[in-house]
C-alpha cells in the first residue's frame, strides 16, 4: 500500500467514526468502500475487517450515547442478541455467492436506504408546505409534520 492508500483509510476511518457518532452509521457505509479501494481488498475480506471496525465504534458511541442519556438498552439488546443468528446466516451467505453478488448487493442494499431516506426527507417537506397553506404558520421544524 503506498502512503496515499494509508491517508485515504485513516481519513475514512475517522469519517467512519464521526458518522457513526452522528448518524448511527458508519462501519459498512464507509469502511467497506475504503477497504475495497484503498486497501485493495475483496468485498468479501472488506466486509469481514469491517466487522471488527464496527464493534470499536459500536463501544465508543453507545458509551458517549448513554452520558447523554439517547441509549435505548431494551431496543439495543434484543437487535444485539437477535443479530449473531444473522451473522452466522450471513457469513455463510457471503462465502458461498461470488464476490460480484456481494458488489452487487451491496450496492442494492445502499442504494434503496438512500431512496427511502431521500423520499422520507421529501414526504416531511411537502407534509410541511401543506400545513403551513392550510394555517397560515410557519412549519416549525421541531414538531413534525
Amino acid at each position: 500500500m503506498t502512503a496515499l492508500d494509508w491517508i485515504g483509510l485513516l481519513a475514512l476511518g475517522f469519517a467512519g467514526g464521526m458518522t457513526g457518532g452522528l448518524l448511527g452509521v458508519g462501519g459498512a457505509i464507509l469502511f467497506v468502500p475504503a477497504l475495497v479501494v484503498f486497501a485493495d481488498e475483496s468485498q468479501l475480506g472488506a466486509e469481514a475487517s469491517s466487522l471488527l471496525a464496527i464493534v470499536l465504534v459500536s463501544v465508543v458511541g453507545t458509551w458517549r450515547q448513554r452520558v447523554y442519556g439517547n441509549v435505548r438498552l431494551g431496543d439495543g439488546l434484543v437487535i444485539g442478541l437477535l443479530s449473531p443468528l444473522g451473522v452466522l446466516a450471513g457469513v455463510a451467505l457471503a462465502n458461498a455467492v461470488s464476490e460480484r453478488a456481494l458488489e452487487l448487493s451491496f450496492a442494492a442494499v445502499q442504494l434503496y436506504f438512500a431512496g427511502q431516506l431521500a423520499r422520507k426527507v421529501v414526504f416531511r417537506r411537502n407534509a410541511r408546505s401543506a400545513s403551513f397553506q392550510r394555517s397560515g404558520d410557519p412549519p416549525n421544524p421541531d414538531r413534525g409534520p
